[in-house]
């Protein structure tokens, strides 16, 4: 069964570096966080002016905003992944490197927002609905990324559309069994999936209540977002945190 699955599943060999400028590397993963990041902005300042706000204001906030989703982003991988950075603490900042958690993005991101709304005294609900079509576009595109380049492991798969990645640099390769050709789910691709299928429910919900229940869209977003997580967390070898190879392979059996 599982030589049929190979046949199957769909080849992935692009190398996740796409170059390099002196201690920095350009990845697919950097690349569509970046595009992901500004389709977000763009798509929450568009809402957010229909909602009153000005187009300074928007831009504004997204100042704030973005950065604070950033060290939310790596704060919370540093909380999760403490033993490897134990004695390294300088190594914390090397974001670059790679080593971020969406969820600690979206909770950065918010805190930083509506403290800044706060500050400026302005309708922090409404901005929020707006901020909530952003924050999922952003990380819907952000997983493309996470596809080309393997950076989140999976359970083994016989689905058409399991994926196998080849390239000796991915690190899907090497968690592969040693890169022996394993399929897996496409987990991070079931969250893009998820996420822009939560887009749509937004879009209704907001048609409908955005002038009298200024904030119902974004906490939709958030429970559905979550339920979702929840699901998708079952089918992530990595998200249960440091792993041996034999229990690697056990998992991804599994």
């Amino acid at each position: 069964m599982l030589s049929f699955a190979q046949l199957l599943a769909i080849e992935i060999h692009i190398n996740p570096k796409i170059a390099d400028f002196g201690p920095f590397e350009l990845t697919w993963h950097g690349v569509f966080t970046a595009i992901g990041i500004a389709m977000g902005v763009y798509l929450g300042a568009r809402i957010g002016q229909k909602l009153g706000f000005t187009e300074d204001d928007a831009y504004s906030i997204a100042l704030v905003g973005v950065p604070a989703g950033i060290i939310g982003a790596r704060a919370m991988f540093v909380l999760e992944n403490r033993a490897r950075f134990e004695g390294q603490w300088m190594d914390v900042f090397r974001i670059n490197e790679g080593g971020i958690t969406v969820y600690g993005a979206v909770i950065g991101g918010v805190l930083g927002a509506v403290a800044y709304g706060a500050f400026r005294r302005m309708p922090v609900m409404r901005g929020l609905d707006a901020a909530g079509f952003g924050l999922l576009l952003g990380m819907a595109i952000g997983r493309i990324g996470d596809l080309i380049n393997g950076e989140h492991w999976a359970k083994m798969s016989d689905l058409p559309w399991a994926v196998v990645y080849t390239h000796p640099d991915s690190p899907g390769y090497s968690v592969q069994l040693g890169g022996g050709g394993i399929p897996t789910h496409p987990a991070t691709t079931y969250e893009m999936i998820g996420d822009f299928l939560i887009i749509g429910i937004m879009a209704i919900v907001f048609a409908k209540f955005w002038r009298t229940r200024p904030g119902l869209t974004f906490f939709t977003g958030v429970v559905l977002y979550a339920a979702m997580r929840f699901g998708v967390t079952y089918l992530r070898v990595d998200s249960c945190g440091p792993i041996s190879a034999n229990s690697l392979a056990e998992a991804l059996e599994s």
